[in-house]
């Protein structure tokens, strides 16, 4: 099916195939995040080691390496140790170390108790670890990438896996610059380029596009349960100097999401330089149409836990972002004929820990590993597949995390906030992780929606513009631009199916679950419609992971374009 089929917005016309050139290239990195990242540095330096020349290519969608990069965070820095033991003396941006941590229960939009130690599970300290910008981090290692030799392209976005004779993936294309919204070239019109390789590492984070196209070509998740996803609303604030306490870390759940099967959590994180971090993670298997994170969100800062904190700062940022939390369950098999996937492609998360980044550049390194063994034996293997990547993930302390956390998340799923939270303190407090048996989510995050009818409504207060807002002056924050004159790369697979079907069964959800406000119902006298602003977009997911008709389709858009978060 072509991109003028998928998009409600193409003309019908065939839009002529640009020449493109070609370039050659030992690996070819997609995504410039902690997972790609780490590839890319462990490749030069391996490649520096036994003095070889490796070409290797490393290409971002977004405008520079971290604009795109949006996570809590705090980070354990077991992968970065083993990438770069000297890293602080490299100057690496982890400088503040969590000085203090708590859990509070939010039962009520006013109330929480703060959780004794004893109650707390042991892989939710985070002694040794340090409150970060991600985004900041993969700056740092982008520069550090660079200067061992790697090509970095920030504002290329990879919009189609190049594929051999026999059927082996042999690189990526980059997405045209300056074509109009049909299709078809402007004056300004550039054509993409074929990155070919002899390996390619998919590393675009949570729900890759390409990723997508693999795991469904080379059926990689066959005997695995669906992937499961979160959606992450992060502000980034700037807080009276009596409120700011560097290094502090509150963990929080329950209220606003509730006590059974509507699941999440909360974080604060007190950075340097008088900023917290403030967000909210709602797991995209609720139920109920009506839902709205954002405004879950938004309500969620009025609790005086956060509003104490927030009261008489100043909002810096704002941004939205999906994680796969379907745990080692979820996990599909990480390598295909030609390429690998790494990082949050795959889903390596730890959902316990609600930490990812030490995960995602330890794939990557392993990754990197494999390819270069392969390179210097010149070794493909059974059909140029890397199985010692898969092989050494298994044997890793990577798969071992998730092993032992397998049945935190499903339980949460299956039991709710407060019997899940039971359940996984037995598990994981008392049994360590080895009970003799793992529990399976098997119905996908998009089929858990109930009919509007038979869902409460929930009524969302007006923002105040001092601890809440609305949606367009959010993404306003996240410092969002689009080319506009450019194919719409929210792709309907059937245009008439938001009206005809998702609005008479849920009320049409993605008015409700986006957090940009890319999705609304246009009602008049004459017709109601479904209208799409792309220019809106922060690159969150969400929409290809929750409409329930599974309708919408995520496509990169024109290289550079979407959020530039500073400091996310």
């Amino acid at each position: 099916m072509s991109q003028a089929d998928l998009n409600p917005e193409s003309s019908s016309e065939v839009v002529r195939e640009a020449i493109r050139e070609v370039m050659p290239f030992d690996v070819v990195i997609v995504g410039g995040g902690p997972a790609g990242l780490a590839t890319a540095c462990k490749l030069a330096q391996l490649s520096q080691e036994q003095d070889l020349s490796l070409d290797i290519c490393l290409i971002e969608k977004g405008s520079e390496i971290g604009a795109h990069i949006l996570s809590g965070a705090v980070l354990e820095s077991k992968a970065l140790d083993e990438l770069f033991p000297d890293w602080r003396a490299m100057g690496a941006p982890v400088t503040t170390a969590v000085s203090n941590e708590e859990i509070h229960f939010l039962y009520s939009a006013a109330g929480s108790f703060k959780l004794p130690e004893f109650l707390i599970p042991r892989d939710l300290h985070n002694d040794g670890n340090h409150v970060i910008s991600l985004g900041n981090l993969c700056r740092w290692l982008g520069e550090q990438a660079e200067n061992l030799g790697v090509q970095v392209f920030a504002g290329f976005s990879a919009s189609e896996i190049l594929y051999d004779d026999a059927g082996a993936v042999i690189g990526v294309a980059t997405g045209d610059m300056g074509r109009d919204k049909a299709g078809n070239e402007k004056a300004a019109f550039e054509a993409g380029y074929e990155l070919q390789a002899k390996y390619t590492v998919f590393a675009e984070g949570c729900r890759g596009h390409l990723g997508k196209q693999l795991i469904q070509r080379f059926k990689l998740d066959k005997g695995k349960t669906p992937q499961h996803y979160g959606l992450g609303i992060k502000e980034l604030w700037e807080v009276d100097p009596s409120q700011h306490f560097p290094g502090k870390i509150v963990h929080g759940l329950g209220w606003p999401l509730g006590f059974g099967k509507t699941t999440g959590g909360s974080f604060l994180y007190h950075l340097e330089d008088r900023q917290v971090a403030v967000g909210l993670i709602t797991d995209l298997n609720y139920s109920n149409p009506w839902l709205n994170p954002f405004e879950e969100f938004q309500r969620f800062k009025h609790h005086p836990l956060i509003k104490n904190i927030l009261h008489g700062g100043k909002r810096i940022s704002y941004g939205a972002r999906a994680l796969s939390k379907g745990g080692i369950q979820s996990l599909p098999s990480l390598v295909f004929p030609g390429g690998v996937l790494a990082g949050d492609n795959a889903g390596f998360l730890n959902f316990l820990k609600l930490k990812g980044t030490h995960t995602a550049m330890k794939s990557g390194m392993l990754a990197a590993e494999s390819i270069f063994a392969a390179l210097i034996s010149e070794n493909k293997g059974s059909n140029n597949v890397l199985d010692s990547y898969q092989r050494s993930i298994e044997s890793s302390w990577i798969y071992a995390e998730l092993q032992q956390v397998r049945n935190v998340a499903p339980a949460m799923h299956r039991f709710g906030t407060l019997l899940g939270s039971a359940y996984s303190f037995i598990d994981q407090t008392i049994f360590r992780g080895k009970l003799p048996f793992t529990l399976l989510d098997k119905v996908p995050d998009h089929a858990s929606l109930k009919p509007a009818e038979y869902c409460p409504k929930i009524r969302y207060p007006k923002p105040d513009n001092a601890i809440s807002f609305d949606r367009l002056s959010s993404v306003y924050l996240s410092n969002t631009n689009h080319e506009e004159e450019q194919p719409c790369h929210l792709q309907l697979f059937d245009p008439d199916t938001p009206i005809n079907f998702n609005l008479s069964q849920y009320d049409e959800p993605a008015q409700r679950y986006c957090p940009a406000g890319v999705y609304e119902i246009i009602r008049t006298e004459q017709d109601t419609r479904f209208q799409i602003n792309p220019q809106n977009c922060v690159h969150c997911k969400t929409c290809d992971i929750k409409d329930p008709t599974q309708n919408i389709s995520w496509v990169s858009p024109e290289g550079g374009g979407g959020p530039n978060y500073p400091n996310m």
